[in-house]
C-alpha cells in the first residue's frame, strides 16, 4: 500500500519484492542499519521478525541478500536517462544491482548502435556467485562496496575486492575499486592511515581506477580529498615492483 507507515508497518512500492521474500529471508533496511527476518508470508505482505531496529524515514534502500529479485535493475527512469546520455555522446554507462549476465545483455541491447562501454557494479551477492559470466559480458567492472558491505559480512569484502580485480586481470577488463576510500575526509582534512593504506593496496593489487564517492560529492575537503588520493596513486606506482 501507499498509505504511511508507523511503529508497526512500512509500505514498501516494489511488489515483486514481496512476491519473492519467504520465511527465514534477510530484509535489511537503509543500509543494514535496520536488521530483520520474515516470519510469515502473506498475499501482499510480510511480516517480520526485528532483529535490529531503530528509526526508519522515507526513501530508504532495501536490501535482501538472500534472494535473486525476478525483476530488471533497469528502471524506467534509468532507461529515460540512458537515452539522454547516449544523446550526449558518454563513452561509459554504469549498471547498479546486477545481479545475471542477462542484465548487462539487456542494458545493451538498450544502447543499441551506441558504441559505449558497459560497467558493471558487483554489489550484489549473486553477482559475486556469476562473477566470471559477468565480466565476460561487461567491458570493465566496479567493485561496489556499499551495497557489497551491506549485503554480504564485512571479513569477506576484502577478500570479494581481490576476486574481482583478479578476475577482470585476468580477462583484460578495466576495474574500478570504490566506496569509503577515504571517508573521513568528507569532514577533515586528511585521510586515517588506514584510508590511505586502502587506496595504496587497491593499486597494489591491480586496479585500473579508484574512485571518490562522498567525499567529492558532499564532503567539506573535496579538492583536497582527489590530491590526496592522486598523491597516494603517485607513491605506489614510483615504488620499484
Amino acid at each position: 500500500a501507499d498509505s504511511p507507515g508507523d511503529e508497526t508497518r512500512v509500505s514498501l512500492p516494489h511488489p515483486e519484492i514481496i512476491s519473492t521474500l519467504k520465511a527465514g529471508d534477510t530484509v535489511l533496511l537503509d543500509d543494514g542499519k535496520l536488521r530483520m527476518t520474515v516470519t510469515q508470508k502473506k498475499e501482499d505482505a510480510v511480516e517480520c521478525r526485528v532483529n535490529i531496529g531503530g528509526a526508519l524515514s522515507n526513501r530508504k534502500g532495501v536490501n535482501v541478500p538472500s534472494i535473486i529479485l525476478p525483476i530488471t535493475p533497469i528502471t524506467p527512469k534509468d532507461r529515460a536517462d540512458l537515452q539522454a546520455a547516449l544523446s550526449m555522446g558518454v563513452d561509459w554507462v554504469a549498471l547498479s544491482f546486477v545481479q545475471r549476465p542477462e542484465d548487462v545483455i539487456e542494458l545493451r541491447e538498450l544502447c543499441g548502435d551506441h558504441k559505449v562501454c558497459i560497467m558493471s557494479k558487483i554489489e550484489k551477492p549473486s553477482a559475486v556467485k556469476d562473477l566470471e559470466r559477468i565480466v565476460d559480458v561487461s567491458d570493465g567492472c566496479m567493485v561496489a562496496r556499499g551495497d557489497l558491505g551491506v549485503e554480504m559480512a564485512p571479513e569477506v569484502v576484502p577478500i570479494i575486492q581481490k576476486q574481482i580485480i583478479d578476475e577482470c586481470r585476468r580477462k583484460g577488463k578495466p576495474v574500478v575499486v570504490a566506496t569509503q576510500m577515504l571517508e573521513s575526509m568528507i569532514t577533515n582534512p586528511i585521510p586515517t592511515r588506514a584510508e590511505a593504506g586502502d587506496v595504496a593496496n587497491a593499486v597494489y593489487d591491480g586496479a585500473d581506477a579508484v574512485m571518490l564517492s562522498a567525499e567529492s560529492a558532499a564532503g567539506r575537503y573535496p579538492e583536497e580529498s582527489v590530491q590526496m588520493q592522486q598523491r597516494i596513486i603517485d607513491a605506489v606506482e614510483a615504488t620499484p615492483s
